[in-house]
């Protein structure tokens, strides 16, 4: 499983991003690295090459950055690491949630840095075009989903959807009135404010249409594990 590092001038920031994106991913190794390693803003590059070393299970890291110079001083962690590591421009609290669902669900090093600066989980095939199957993109499965846990759609019954339709062919949009967000984006299903006892709208193309709708029915039936 890929393991992720953040890196942050300021070390409670790097904390909370972590703890954040761990909430999502309990499985997923998320190493914080931040200050200057005496309790001031900064960056220590020993430490961010400890928490590399830390993340990395053996299939790679991913690292996220706050500000420029954490960059520079990350790049040159990683490049003393004998792993692979990918050291990722992104925003670093939607980049780390998306980067640790995406390797929760077992993505390659190269998808979960996808997701991270993409903001939402590796689909299964490319979008727009067909599935394996030779379901046209353009037929859809649709339904109504009532959310019947307290929060609906926060951050970790978000992140369980995404989580259940890693890698499916399929693309899902999920709709409330007039608001809709890409199933795969933890934070695009969040913006949607969706709470409990509301009924939102499921609608997915591609092979995997079916499977995915009925994921999303599944996962809401059991209250999404709450």
């Amino acid at each position: 499983m890929i393991g992720l590092v953040v890196v942050s001038h300021s070390a409670l920031l790097a904390r909370g991003v972590a703890e954040l994106a761990g909430q999502m991913a309990p499985d997923v190794r998320i190493e914080p690295s931040g200050g200057d390693g005496s309790g001031g803003l900064g960056t220590d590059f020993l430490d961010v090459g400890r928490a590399i070393g830390a993340a990395d299970s053996g299939d790679g890291v991913v690292v996220l950055f706050d500000l420029g110079s954490a960059r520079m001083v990350a790049e040159m962690a990683a490049e003393e690491h004998a792993g692979e590591v990918a050291v990722v421009d992104a925003p670093l609290v939607e980049g780390a949630v998306a980067a640790a669902v995406a390797a929760q669900g077992g993505a390659a090093l190269a998808a979960v840095a996808e997701a991270a600066t993409t903001g939402a989980a590796p689909a299964g095939a490319a979008p727009g075009g067909d599935g394996p199957s030779g379901v046209p993109a353009a037929t859809a499965v649709t339904a109504e989903v009532l959310l019947t846990n307290d929060v609906g759609l926060h951050a970790r019954p978000a992140a369980l959807l995404v989580r259940a339709l890693t890698g499916l062919d399929a693309e899902v949009v999920v709709r409330l009135g007039e608001r809709s967000a890409d199933a795969r984006s933890v934070m695009a299903l969040m913006a949607l404010g969706a709470v409990g006892g509301q009924r939102v709208a499921v609608e997915a193309t591609g092979a995997d249409a079916a499977e995915a709708v009925r994921r999303v029915e599944e996962l809401a039936a059991r209250g999404f594990d709450d």
